[in-house]
């Protein structure tokens, strides 16, 4: 079920209002680490190879998301994926070209027809020094947007990147590009912000001792722990310093072609759960508010002619 041109997720870049203490939490709290810095913009790194997961850039008042970056297989999927886009009806904001921050490689920036800035390189920095370390974040799992419309942005998706359907909720369309179930998902509703950033943990302990030192610093579990039922993964859910949705995940479910393709009647719980355990309270109102409330950086309008 492998992508032909997208090998993985590879990090999300946000605009925050405070970067400082947005370094702050990110590291002391959330666990990442500095991989580098600009004078105004931080990029965080887990434990395994990827140059950044996470990249935090000063902004306004509000937080906004700049772009997701996935990671092409080579340079010569960098020109296919450009034509394809355009062709799947999204536009190029950034064309193939070496990338001058930091991380480098050659890449380009797609624009999907509902303004979702979604990044691909190849050949980027790679870390050597890798791993794992308990209650730290690996890499990223996935990143789940809404969308008003997602049968539209599912067939974007599948044309633009070769993502594929693994399963469909009456929810969410789950989509995937490598062996992890998905990469990324698309859960109905009539907006189209950023509904969640899910970072990889060692271990199920990893989940629950991060939920523990979250808790610690006053963040409390918004839903969770629990454990999906599309993906099997453990989960855990938290709002950031900055309405930021993210979640701790651990044992995210590995597929390949003979994976059968779920629908909606596949993914019914019985009356009061929402998860295989059923042990944690339903997502709390703060938790659904957030994720509705992170929207993609607009282009600047056109001067008029």
């Amino acid at each position: 079920m492998a992508s032909p041109t997208i090998q993985s997720l590879r990090s999300v870049a946000l605009n925050v209002p405070d970067l400082q203490r947005a370094e702050t939490f990110y590291t002391q709290v959330w666990h990442l680490t500095v991989a580098d810095r600009t004078d105004t913009a931080i990029y965080l790194r887990g434990t395994g190879p990827d140059h950044h997961i996470l990249a935090l850039h000063q902004g306004g008042e509000k937080a906004e998301i700049r772009q997701v970056t996935l990671r092409a297989h080579d340079e010569a999927a960098l020109q296919a994926i450009q034509d394809a886009a355009v062709q799947a009806g999204g536009s190029i904001a950034v064309p193939v070209n070496a990338i001058s921050e930091p991380g480098g490689g050659t890449g380009l920036t797609v624009r999907d027809p509902d303004g979702r800035m979604i990044q691909v390189v190849a050949n980027d920095t790679r870390h050597a020094d890798t791993a794992e370390a308990k209650d730290r974040p690996i890499r990223l799992a996935h990143a789940v947007f809404n969308s008003h419309d997602v049968a539209a942005s599912q067939a974007f998706f599948e044309q633009a990147f070769g993502f594929r359907l693994s399963d469909r909720t009456k929810i969410m369309a789950f989509m995937n590009c490598n062996r992890d179930h998905h990469s990324i998902a698309l859960g109905d509703a009539d907006n189209d912000a950023l509904n969640h950033i899910a970072f990889v943990m060692p271990d199920l302990e990893s989940v629950m001792r991060g939920g523990g030192r979250m808790k610690d610093a006053g963040h409390v579990i918004e839903w969770g722990p629990g454990r999906h039922g599309p993906g099997n993964n453990a989960f855990s859910y938290f709002v950031g310093p900055f309405g930021e949705v993210i979640e701790y995940t651990a044992e995210v479910q590995q597929i390949d072609d003979d994976y059968k393709v779920g629908g909606p009647g596949d993914w019914s719980w019985p009356a009061g759960r929402i998860d295989h355990w059923g042990i944690s309270a339903p997502p709390s109102a703060n938790l659904k508010a957030a994720q509705r409330a992170l929207f993609f950086v607009k282009p600047p309008e056109s001067a008029p002619a």
